[in-house]
């Protein structure tokens, strides 16, 4: 079943699709909240109950942590004993930049082989992602973090670091 919204219409989410769709309608008037079991979201796993209030300390991708819960798609479930895994799976390209090979070109008219050593200017681009996995309390969910520089790299690799202390 795909359906798009009507030209001009915008689109409401499936809470507030055809009744056909078997989800309750959202309260609210928008899209459902992934995380209220009120508005008809992911119901949190036993013994998993956050407490009232508790903030998030930090975010993976589409994995929320708070003091005392991991917060993912597929619901939620206490933070003690689970286990965090990191695979980069980036990879850093080195090329000769274009601006390099248009001062080559353009000295090389005037010096003859002086131009040449432009071409041996290298930059670096970093790409791909950052796969990160959590496993506990009978749930799996897997996140990519998509990658730029080797401080995104960095920055995850702390990030889950930090929830490995907090199941500790």
């Amino acid at each position: 079943m795909n359906e798009h919204p009507e030209p001009g219409r915008p689109w409401q989410g499936p809470g507030n699709g055809p009744a056909g769709w078997g989800l309750p309608p959202d309260p609210h008037g928008g899209g459902l909240d992934p995380y209220t079991p009120s508005a008809g979201g992911y119901m949190p796993a036993e013994g998993a109950t956050p407490l009232p209030g508790e903030p998030t300390l930090l975010t993976i991708g589409d994995i929320a942590v708070t003091q005392n819960t991991v917060i993912t798609p597929a619901g939620r479930f206490p933070i003690k004993g689970t286990v965090w895994t990191v695979t980069d799976m980036s990879r850093a390209e080195q090329h000769t930049p274009t601006w390099a090979i248009v001062v080559a070109i353009l000295v090389f008219w005037w010096t003859c082989l002086l131009g040449l050593l432009f071409l041996l200017v290298k930059e670096t681009r970093v790409n791909g992602h950052v796969q990160v996995t959590v496993q506990g309390a009978g749930h799996h969910h897997s996140t990519l973090v998509p990658v730029s520089n080797r401080v995104i790299v960095t920055q995850v690799n702390h990030q889950v670091n930090h929830a490995r202390s907090l199941a500790a």
